[in-house]
């Protein structure tokens, strides 16, 4: 069984063909600069291909995709027959979903009445879907969402103090996200250690551009740092994470700010270690800056560090203990400084790092010391291979 796994931006898709017999990832790729002029990047056996490629729309760029995968050259099948079903990431599922789903029209109008609250992915994950639907008529389509793994929170934890009609009647309350990521790796960390997955006690770190917690209790996510929408949390490359909402009326009574929408638009993409730095979003040229003796630079990621280190804190109480911290995502997998910084602060935990395995990058180890009561681990995540099989389970039903 072979599964093409999409992830549509506004302007991008990036896709993956798997053989689901054996979990093997056959080829990898990326169209960028939809609808401006377009560029494939395509990745068989390591071995890399790019071509500029013109790409008005997300139905184009999907054909193209295809015959990439069709190339003699560079391809992986000889007909589309060979694909058995798409598998897109649906960033906001709601209340709707609490697994992932084969798409119909109720599904499709479920995702598309979510685009209020995920204005920025729901529209283009959409588009994906539809232009699936043109390009390969009668092909199985299923929505993996990245928040159906948080539907198993407490309403202890994803309810606002607000109005409790405003969670009945609009629905306002925590979501989360990175929910793939999360699964994926909570479920790696079970099989590291040799234990249970029910029986575990984990609190996953996906630190990346876009960064969030999660408490995972006996295999269920228990609470997560992400909110109503992907801002709360938190301190992220350009989003603010969490803020006092008092700060959003400030910055229009002050007129630093025109409308809420301009607010919204600073805390998203103008905040975070961007706005704390004054260098740049990308954590490894904060670093660099910080190695350079600039101390906006420094103080941004003492700002980092100790977010990360709160909410371990706060989840370890939320569920009574902890038998494992994970690290994943660009920064949790790559900077053996900010692994080293957050650990500093969890002593009281019973976590102790051995230096020499935390000097890693990319790749699945333990790097605690032999007595310590927490294992700290690197995982690196594959949220692909999870919508590739939740979408084989999905056919499967």
């Amino acid at each position: 069984m072979k599964i093409l796994v999409l992830n549509c931006g506004s302007s991008s898709l990036k896709y993956q063909l798997l053989n689901m017999e054996n979990e093997q990832l056959l080829v990898k790729g990326l169209c960028e600069r939809i609808g401006i002029d377009g560029v494939l990047k395509h990745e068989r056996n390591e071995i890399k291909y790019e071509a500029s490629i013109a790409m008005p729309d997300h139905n184009a760029a999907v054909k193209i995709v295809l015959e990439a995968l069709l190339d003699k050259n560079h391809g992986a099948i000889s007909s589309i027959d060979e694909i058995h079903a798409v598998g897109h990431r649906v960033v906001h599922g709601g209340e709707f979903f609490s697994d992932s789903v084969l798409i119909d029209d109720k599904v499709e109008a479920a995702i598309e009445a979510c685009c209020d609250v995920a204005p920025l992915h729901n529209p283009p994950n959409l588009i994906g879907i539809r232009a699936c639907k043109t390009v390969m008529p009668g092909k199985p389509q299923v929505a993996v969402f990245d928040t159906a793994f948080h539907q198993t929170m407490p309403k202890k934890a994803y309810l606002y103090a607000i109005p409790y009609e405003l969670y009945e009647q609009h629905k306002i309350r925590k979501y989360g996200f990175h929910g793939t990521s999360h699964k994926y790796v909570s479920m790696q960390a079970a099989k590291l250690l040799g234990k249970p997955y029910a029986s575990l006690k984990i609190i996953t770190c996906h630190l990346g551009n876009g960064a969030s917690i999660c408490a995972v209790n006996k295999g269920a996510s228990a609470d997560t740092s992400m909110g109503f929408t992907p801002l709360e949390g938190l301190a992220m490359g350009t989003r603010s994470g969490s803020v006092d909402p008092a700060v959003v009326a400030a910055l229009i009574d002050r007129g630093i700010c025109p409308s809420v929408q301009a607010a919204i638009d600073l805390l998203n993409k103008k905040s975070g270690m961007l706005g704390l730095s004054g260098v740049s979003s990308d954590f490894r040229d904060i670093e660099s800056a910080k190695k350079d003796g600039n101390a906006r630079a420094e103080t941004a990621l003492d700002v980092f560090y100790y977010k990360v280190a709160k909410y371990i804190g706060e989840y370890a109480a939320a569920m009574n203990g902890v038998d494992a911290v994970v690290f994943t995502a660009g920064l949790g997998e790559n900077s053996i400084a900010t692994r080293e910084a957050i650990c500093g602060y969890l002593s009281y935990l019973g976590v102790e790092v051995d230096s020499e395995k935390n000097n890693c990058r990319g790749k699945e180890i333990d790097f605690s010391t032999e007595c310590a009561k927490v294992r700290t681990l690197v995982i690196p995540t594959n949220e692909e291979l999870v919508i590739a099989r939740d979408t084989k389970s999905a056919l499967q039903k």
